[in-house]
This record gives structure tokens, sequence and C-alpha cells, in this order.
């Protein structure tokens, strides 16, 4: 059997691609190997987006190319978001590379290695994976990403991923309940929804209370015991999705609202709309209608035309709007993108002290706001060692995402991996919070859900 090795960069959504393909090249046939030295063939899924993520994937490209030419690798294919961008500089400039396949070339993986460049691809502009498209997960055994929707039809002026990834188009309510089921099946407790913009959801088929339905439907599906919601558009939050979420008991109190900035000229600069006052506004409907939300957002800072009074309005604006956890990246111009032609005006050390400035307000609030989990019994998934030692099992609590937001470190107790438990929290930190497993955990935890669902029906 031939070796395949992979590596996969950039975003969940990126993920799943490489998911897509690693399922079908065990259905045909190829063997899957993490140890990328004996791998006879190196896939790379790359990430086109910002200029981090492209030093990334280059990078990437020239460790497997080294491989190639002083190891087991005998052909090295190039996937992704930077394949969309520069297929053809990448098959000019790197000979080491056999082929390439772009976003929507993905299910025809295996043929690509078959025959290389050989090989006529034939993209598919409207495809979308499905229920049926095979998947190999690689997340952690109890959790895994599901992309309910393809592509964008926003316009924000620092981002390229529309040309990458193509025009927005959904996944049926049916086919996205089933993927669930199918993951259920395998184990998978906690689903992530993500999208380019998830609360865009059904509008290219003319439904925009579709995501409403979606969660819904979700919350029928037996065995799912968390969902989450990635990505959300802030203009795009309607009252029905806020309203089903509140009441459906699966779905965690949390929320990934990427807002860019606060000051309203730059986000008129970044066609993006909103304000300071609005995204308040906004940020009190949430919690009203849907009590004890964890909130999530992202920020860009150094966008051509930030000086310090626009820095000042986000810097307000975080510590005004108090959000669990935050995300930030300096802007980089990128080709192709409305604002490329404003140029980068904004030195990269002043990028990066703002970057570091709201990173510190931010981290004081999270540590006051994990303070409160202190003497709190609550659930917990349990996912395995850490990363750095294996004395420490960590989880997360339905307030944190994978691989984005802090994790529970279990202390003491007896954690079962792939479980939720209850835990007591002993100590918090800015990120992580410090807990210790009750005695019959994952047995309480099973009676704490069943009574959730029974008070939010109202039985």
């Amino acid at each position: 059997m031939t070796k395949v090795g992979f590596m996969s960069l950039g975003c969940p959504k990126n993920l799943v691609d490489s998911e897509v393909m690693l399922g079908h090249l065990r259905l045909k046939g190829y063997q899957i190997t993490p140890r990328l030295e004996e791998a006879q063939v190196l896939v790379v899924n790359t990430c086109g987006f910002i200029d981090a993520a492209k030093r990334e994937s280059v990078e990437a490209i020239l460790q497997a190319a080294a491989m190639k030419q002083q190891g087991a690798c005998e052909k090295l294919i190039v996937a992704g978001c930077l394949v969309e961008r520069y297929r053809d500089e990448l098959m000019a400039e790197m000979p080491e590379i056999d082929a390439c396949l772009g976003t929507r070339d993905i299910e025809q993986i295996a043929e690509v290695i078959g025959a290389g460049a050989a090989f006529e691809l034939n993209p598919n502009p409207d495809y979308l994976y499905t229920e049926a498209s095979p998947r190999l997960l690689t997340t952690p055994k109890a959790s895994a990403y599901l992309k309910i929707s393809e592509g964008c039809d926003h316009a924000c002026a620092f981002c390229v991923i529309p040309q990458l990834r193509g025009a927005q188009r959904s996944r049926s309510v049916e086919s996205v309940v089933a993927e669930a089921r199918n993951l259920v099946a395998q184990g998978v407790l906690e689903i992530s929804l993500v999208a380019q913009d998830t609360t865009d959801y059904g509008r290219d088929f003319g439904d925009p209370d579709a995501l409403e339905k979606l969660v819904r439907a979700l919350g029928k599906v037996e065995g799912l015991r968390w969902f989450r919601i990635h990505y959300a558009y802030p203009n795009r939050l309607t009252d029905g999705l806020l309203h089903a979420m509140a009441e459906t008991p699966n779905c965690t109190r949390y929320l990934d609202m990427p807002l860019q900035h606060a000051d309203a000229g730059l986000l008129k600069a970044m066609a993006r709309g909103g304000s300071r006052a609005q995204f308040l506004k906004l940020l009190e409907k949430v919690r009203r209608l849907v009590p004890g939300i964890a909130l999530r957002s992202n920020f860009i800072v150094g966008f051509p035309g930030e000086d310090e009074a626009a820095f000042g309005e986000l810097k307000a604006f975080v510590q005004e709007a108090r959000f669990d956890h935050v995300g930030v990246f300096t802007y980089s111009p990128e080709e192709g993108t409305a604002a490329f032609a404003l140029g980068d005006p904004v030195p990269q050390r002043t990028k990066e002290a703002r970057k570091r400035r709201l990173l510190e307000l931010q981290q004081k609030i999270a540590r006051e706001k994990n303070q409160a989990f202190v003497g709190r019994t609550i659930e917990v998934l349990v996912e395995g060692a850490h990363e750095e030692t294996d004395l420490i099992v960590k989880g997360r609590h339905q307030g944190q995402a994978p691989d984005i937001d802090g994790n529970v470190l279990l202390v003491d107790g007896t954690p079962r991996v792939n479980t939720i438990q209850q835990v007591r929290i002993v100590k918090a930190h800015a990120y992580d919070l410090i807990g210790e497993v009750e005695a019959g955990g994952l047995e309480s935890s099973t009676v704490a859900y069943e009574a959730a669902v029974r008070a939010r029906s109202g039985v």
C-alpha cells in the first residue's frame, strides 16, 4: 500500500477539506501515515489568506520538497487556497511539485496522485462536499468540525476569500443533519459549525432563516451533546436565531462573531459597517436573549487609516464589551482586495504594539471572567493528555471552543477521555481553568444534561 502523509494548514474549514481528501485516499486503498519521513506521497493543504499564512504554507512546501529529495517521498501534491492564488507560479518555481489542486478539486485527490500533473482536472465552481463525501477525522475523537456552506458573498476590503472559495453556496439542512448523525455514530459528542459566514447560511437558496432551522434540527440529533456556532456576521444575527440557540439544550451558550474593529470610519473603509455603539447594543441583546453566553471576537489592528484615535476607540470597545475570548491579527495587504490600493502605511512595529496592548487588556478581562468559575461545578469535555505533559489531562467547558480558546486542566479525580464529566473548578488563570473531576462525575453529567433538557422544554 502506498503511504501518504498530510500537512494541513490554516483554518478549520481547510481542515475539513483535508479530512475529505484523507477519506477519499483511504477509500482508494492508500495508507495514511502520521510519520511524514516514511510517506511515499506528501500532500500539503495550504492556506493563502494573509502573509503569515502564505509564508507558513511556502515553508511547509519547501520542507516537503526537501523530504522528496532526501527521503522516501516520491510525489509532492500541493492543495488549497495558496494554489487558488498562485497555481502557475508554484508549478513554475518549485519543480519538486508534481501536481496542484484547488479548493474545488479536493475529491479528485486520488486521481491526481495516480497521474500527477497529467491528470485532467475538472473544477466544479459549485462544488460542495456532502454527508456522502468520505471523511477521515483528525480531531480528538469526541469533537469534530462540520462545514455548513462554502464560499462567501461579502466584499470585505481586506479579504481575498471570495476569490479563492467562490460565491456562497449552502448545504441543505437535511445534508448537515445527516452528517451530524454520521459523526455521532463515530463517537463525536461535540460539533463546531463552520463556514465563511455561518449566519449567511441558506440565503443563497432563498431561506434567510435556515440557520435557525438548522439549530433546532440539530437539537433533535440523539447523542449530540454539544454544538457551537463560529464565524457569525453581526448584521445577520437575527432574534429568531438567538431564540433558537437559547431554546435548544445542546446548542452551547457560545458564539464566535468576528467584528474586526469598532471605529465607525475604519469599519466603513473595511466595507463592514457598524460602530462601537451599535456593537455594544448588539452584544447587550445577545446576552439578554441567550443568558450565560460566552462571546468570542477577532479584531484587525493596523488597517490603513488606523490612527491612535481609531485604535483608542477599539480599546475602549473591548474594555466595555468584556468578551470571554479575543483574537487579534495585524493587517497585511493582500493582492486582489479592495484595500490593497491603500498600501500599508501603519508601521509593523506599531501594529505589533497595538496587538500587544489589546491582548494585555483582554487578558485582564479574561482573568476576571474566569475567576467567576472558581468553586463552581461544570460540565467538561475531557480530551486527553496536555500537549506539554502527560501528567495533566485537559478538557473544555461549553464556553471554550477547540484550538482557539483556553482549556480546563484536570489535576485530580478520574478523568475519562472522550466523555463529558462534572468538574469542580478550583483555580483560574487568564486563559485556563484548573479543575478536579468529581466522583461519579460521568453519571451526574448525564443527569444534569437530562434535567436541563426537561427545564428548557417546560417539562
